[in-house]
This record gives C-alpha cells, structure tokens and sequence, in this order.
C-alpha cells in the first residue's frame, strides 16, 4: 500500500494496482479438439471470455498466458495483454512467463477452464488475503466426489501444503477439502516463491502448487471455500456440458430474480448476455444465442430461436420463429409460426404471421405481411434491401425482388411478384393472366387415370 498528501495535510492511502493472471496455454488434448481449451464456448461465449469479464470488475489489470500459436485466442483476450508459454512444463512455469507483468500489488493467478468463478468469490480471495497476517489466500471446494483434485493439507486453521493426487498418500487421498488452483499473493513474494519450484515431482512439472508449502514457512496461508460447481475445471467434453449446465441453472435464476416468467425453464437455453426487461414470458423450449435484448411484456412463444436481435414492448414472436443477428422487432409487432427474419427492422405494430422470410428488410408500422411472402435479397453476389411502407398490406404467397421500394398504403395482390417500386395507395398485381380451359381438367385426369391402370 502506498500513502500520499492531500491539500489539507491529512494522509491518503491507496492500494497498489491488484494484477489476475489468466493461465490459458492449455491445448485442450481431452477435449479431442484443435481448438484451444478456452476458446471452447459456454453459454454463448468462449471460457476464457467469462473469467476476463469477472476478473476485471475485481482486479486492476488482467494478464494471460497463451501458448505459442494462439492467435484467436489473444485476440480473444484482448485489449488485455497476452504472454507465450513456449514450453508447457506446468501451471508454475506458466504464472512465471508473466512474473514481469506481475506489478507490485496482489496478484491472483486463475485459469482459463475456470470460467464460472463469481465476483464474490474472487473478491472473498483478495479480502482474505488483505486480512491481517495472511501472506496467501487460495481457493478450495469440497466435491461430493473429489476424485484426482489435489487435496489441500490444512492444520491448526492455516493450510500448510497442497498434495497433488499422484503425489498424495492414501491418508492424503481421504481427505475432502480440494484445490481449485486459484491463489493470491503480493508480487514480490510470488516472484520469489516461484523462481524457488523444483520439478522433482511424478510428472516433472513445476507445479504452482507448490507455492503454498513455501509461503505456510512464512507466515499464514488461509483458504476460501466455495461451492464445487462453481470452482470445477473443464478438461473434457462432458465438463464442458456439466459447466453448460451449471451456468444456464445460474443464467435462468437470474433471469427469473429479474421479473421474467420461464414457464419451463429447464428448456430455455440463454447466453450470457442475454438482456430481459420485467415482465417477459418465456414459453418453453426456446434457444435465446448471442446478442438478445427482450423489451418488458414481450412473449416468446415455444420453439422459437433468436440471435443477435432486439424485441420490442409486448411483441408477440413465434411459436417456431427464428430472429437472427440485425432484427428489430417494434412495440406490439408480430411474428408468427416458420417466420424468419434476418436484418430486419419490423415496425411497431407490423405483422408477419404465418411462413415468411424477410432478410435485409425494413417493414413500417402497421404494416401485415401475408402468409408465403419472401424478400428475395440475394443475388447471387450481392445482399439488397427491401423497403416497406407503413400501413401496406402485402398479400399471401408475394415475391419480393430487391432492391424494392413499397410506399405507405399500398396494397399487393396475393401471388403477385413485384419486381419494380410500387407508389403510396397503389394496387399491383404481380401475375400472370389466368386461363380457363372447359373441361380439360377431366380430360387431363382421365388421361391419367388411364396412364396408372396400365401400370
């Protein structure tokens, strides 16, 4: 900590810049992927991007250890620094490769595959270790099944080692309470604890584990417990699903504390960055990805996907809707059964009830699109846009060739293809001349009929 004068002559403390440390080398070699460990998504986002989310509202700056050719993953971490990890020799040999970038205050080392660790938690560590006479804090859970965790050795209230499971005996096994890998410490100390590790260990790593057992020589080391599933690592594919799990029992408590109905939340899939205003209902089965702004009253109906879009105040959407990235569904719009919209600005009161696609799309208020309408937006080479007026009705089964202009109050006949802008109050008709032979359509059954018999 370090003091200063103010104007009036009385001393101002301030504490020095706390630094996490985000160790993300990992390949990831379980998950039978190539892609890095903490680029793997999690409620809408990779790993690593809700630890730095987490971290940051805690910690002063944020530091992670990549491995070499990483680079989707720095640019994930960014604008936080990344450093390399050239040769993977363990989690000591990690938190070492920024040992430069460390500072001068508290520095917590966290891990990538840690996503789910909350605020408190980590604010619990850094308290715990500003407490007085603690020289390191860690984190520590009890599993119901503690499996190959390492165990954390606690004697007289003060840990005094972690064990690593390869290392540990069986006396050491029995023991419940686990290492979740987190710790704190001042930076000097850590600097000078981890130029001290030795490899001579079952897997000839330097662990960072062993850190504690040199800072219990020193003074005390004290633990902060918290529950297993928020502390558990992912190292495989059914982790990864159990963290899934985890957080989406989190996302939707959440939603629910915030005044939003779920009618079955065990069926509601959210991001993380899902964003509900009071008094939204949420049927059940609907997949809500990145992205998502529900505005209050709106109702999304069973079996409707959104991605990337905004719903207005008391929007009806689906049930089997799909909203994706660019939508803009206004107050009290409609969008009905097998509609999507991609790009679209759907205007306060408008409607797309039943079987439609609208891309690239600006559609005013009041205006009702009939069943079967499509905006043709894409040419092969180009996306064009398609421009609604407001109060148009658009009847069923039309083809919408952009780029398109329909001015307010028109009408569109049902079946029509409309290929060139149509003028406010305007009536077109988009078909082709209907014929009506006399009787040929017996003559063409019979012929038919016949045709079958001979088969």
């Amino acid at each position: 900590m370090t003091s200063s004068s103010s104007s009036d002559g009385q001393t101002v403390r301030h504490h020095k810049p706390t630094t996490a440390v985000i160790l993300a080398a990992g390949l990831g070699t379980r998950m039978r992927s190539s892609l890095p460990k903490a680029l793997h998504p999690l409620g809408g986002r990779p790993m690593i991007a809700h630890l730095i989310e987490t971290a940051k509202n805690i910690f002063d700056r944020i530091v992670v250890v990549v491995g070499p050719d990483m680079a989707a993953l720095e640019a994930a971490a960014a604008p936080w620094p990344c450093v390399v990890q050239k040769d993977r020799l363990g989690t000591g040999h990690a938190a070492r490769m920024a040992e430069e970038l460390f500072g001068e205050g508290d520095v917590a080392i966290l891990y990538a595959d840690n996503p789910l660790i909350t605020e408190q938690t980590m604010r619990d560590l850094l308290e715990t270790r500003r407490a007085q006479g603690t020289i390191l804090s860690l984190l520590a859970m009890c599993p119901s099944d503690p499996g190959r965790y390492g165990r954390v050795i606690v004697q007289e209230g003060s840990v005094r080692e972690i064990i690593e499971w390869k290392d540990a005996t069986e006396a050491q096994r029995a023991v419940t309470l686990c290492n979740a890998g987190v710790l704190c410490a001042d930076a000097v100390a850590l600097r000078r604890w981890l130029a001290a590790l030795r490899n001579d260990n079952a897997q000839g790593e330097y662990y960072l584990t062993d850190v504690v057992a040199q800072a219990a020589k020193e003074g005390e080391v004290h633990h902060v417990e918290a529950p297993a599933e928020e502390l558990a690592g992912i190292n495989s594919r059914a982790e990864l699903a159990g963290a899934e799990a985890s957080l989406q029992k989190r996302l939707r408590l959440a939603a629910m504390d915030a005044g939003v109905t779920l009618v079955a939340p065990e069926t509601v899939f959210l991001s993380a960055d899902t964003v509900f205003e009071p008094d939204v209902v949420v049927e059940p089965n609907v997949v809500f990805g990145p992205g998502v702004t529900v505005q209050s009253g709106a109702r999304i109906r069973a079996f409707s996907h959104l991605e990337g879009c905004v719903v207005g105040r008391e929007a009806l959407i689906g049930p089997y809707a799909r909203l994706r990235p660019g939508t803009t569904c206004g107050v009290a719009s409609h969008v009905g059964n097998f509609v999507e919209l991609k790009a679209t600005q759907l205007g306060d009161g408008a409607k797309a009830n039943h079987l439609t696609y609208l891309g690239d799309s600006t559609i005013g208020a009041r205006t009702n699109v009939g069943a079967g309408t499509i905006t043709c937006n894409y040419d092969g080479v180009f996306k064009h846009r398609t421009i609604i007026g407001e109060d148009v009705f658009v009847g069923s089964d039309s083809i919408l060739v952009a780029p398109l202009a329909i001015g307010n109050h028109a009408l569109i006949a049902a079946g029509s293809v409309i290929t060139k802008d149509v003028e406010p109050e305007a009536l077109a008709l988009g078909r082709a001349t209907q014929i009506n032979k006399k009787e040929r359509g017996r003559l063409l059954k019979e012929a038919l009929r016949a045709k079958k018999e001979q088969r």
